[in-house]
């Protein structure tokens, strides 16, 4: 699967040098999309216990670290998976409150959601 938006990723990375576990949880994370092509929601859940589902049209947060939960969210369309947002918890509950329909709201003022 092509992996779209990956700067985004080692960008976070450059950030928090020196984090071994962040470091080796982007990587295991960019190698398990680059050489997958999960065909529906379970297979993907099962090969990534740290993936939720936050909105019915393919966008999953990633809970790559479970020290310091780095969250990822990545949108799923067919052959390709984009990373659209990086960030820690804190991040996280500032901007999307851990609520769906505060995602579904950021989604679409973001323009990736009608």
């Amino acid at each position: 699967m092509r992996l779209i938006n990956k700067k985004k990723l080692e960008k976070f990375k450059r950030k928090n040098r020196g984090n071994q576990i962040l470091s080796k949880g982007i990587i295991d994370l960019i190698d398990s999309i680059e050489s997958n092509n999960w065909n529906n929601e379970l297979e993907l859940t099962e090969a990534r216990i740290d993936a939720d589902c936050v909105h019915n049209d393919g966008f999953y947060f990633f809970d790559i670290t479970r020290a310091d939960r780095t969250m990822i969210l990545v949108e799923f369309d067919e052959n390709e998976a984009t990373v659209v947002w990086v960030g820690n918890h804190d991040d996280y509950i500032s901007t999307f409150k851990n609520n769906k329909n505060t995602i579904k709201t950021w989604l679409k003022s973001n323009d990736w959601i009608e």
